[in-house]
């Protein structure tokens, strides 16, 4: 489920993408810089334009660990934003119910983000 559903973003099929939540999704993100949402519906409706923002964006599986209806997901997120090449290190965290995911928290170097598009100085 977890490299179908990472293939689908990786590969921009938001349709697929979405195929895999389940009605009641939570997508939760713990960076101050992510915005969760509550819903299949919501997640159908905003997804499209997050990939549109990240042209090229790709997730490498770097580590899953499953454990019954949860998994664990370390990544290096690499895409293009605002013209700049970014990689990002971050793991999500996914509860599945049903064959569907239910719950996603995706935990993210937000700093990284921010030095890599100009945003913040490096330390």
């Amino acid at each position: 489920m977890v490299e179908a559903y990472l293939g689908a973003l990786s590969r921009a099929d938001a349709d697929t993408a979405v195929s895999l939540v389940a009605e009641d999704f939570v997508n939760e993100h713990t960076s101050e810089l992510g915005e969760g949402l509550d819903g299949r519906a919501a997640y159908a409706r905003r997804l499209p334009g997050f990939l549109a923002q990240f042209p090229g964006l790709h997730y490498e599986i770097v580590d899953v660990l499953v454990d019954g209806d949860r998994a664990a997901a370390r990544y290096r997120m690499t895409a293009t934003y605002d013209g700049h090449a970014i990689d990002i290190p971050g793991v999500m965290l996914f509860r599945v119910d049903d064959g569907l995911i239910a719950h996603r928290t995706d935990v993210w170097d937000s700093l990284t983000f921010l030095r890599q598009i100009g945003a913040a100085e490096a330390g």
